[in-house]
């Protein structure tokens, strides 16, 4: 991905034989729902563009992004996903609850990959405040569910290369 230029939707070529066979779930925290349906549809638009069939990629509605690790267990654990896509957003309040969310889902998440041996992605942002997450959601620093998508697509490139 690309930071130099502060725009996450920058990157590099992408590369994946035969993107109609696989099956993506891409779970979408209803929390802070403006910017996570920006994201869900970044994500959504570079998988098409990348021949990833609309038929094959599911959306999965969960309350918050607390409980995106476990919506994507549920989803990883299914044999016919190929990769999970967990998109939410946190931004920093008042109190300590911020870092206590932030830390357990991006660790609930990276676990859920490590279990199933799957790409499960972190598309999540934790921002300052609603600026910087509008920022990241198709603002000034593109979205950020196009690099979760990208790096869906990468993830299992590079599987596909270890497999033979």
């Amino acid at each position: 991905m690309s930071s130099a230029d502060k725009n996450l939707s920058s990157y590099g070529s992408v590369e994946l034989k035969n993107p109609e066979s696989y099956k993506i779930s891409i779970l979408v925290s209803e929390w802070n729902t403006q910017i996570t349906e920006a994201l869900y549809s970044g994500s959504l638009d570079t998988l098409i563009k990348h021949g990833f069939l609309k038929d094959n990629i599911e959306k999965i509605d969960v309350p918050g992004s607390f409980e995106l690790s476990l919506g994507a267990q549920w989803q990883a654990q299914r044999a016919e996903i190929d990769a999970v896509i967990c998109i939410g957003c946190v931004i920093q309040g008042d109190t300590k609850h911020f870092d206590f969310i932030c830390d357990a889902t991006a660790n609930g998440i990276m676990n859920v990959g490590l279990k199933y041996n799957k790409p499960v992605v972190f598309g999540v942002l934790t921002t300052n405040n609603i600026q910087q997450a509008f920022d990241r959601a198709g603002g000034k620093h593109g979205n950020k569910g196009d690099e979760a998508a990208i790096t869906a697509i990468k993830m299992l490139a590079i599987k596909n290369l270890n497999q033979h």
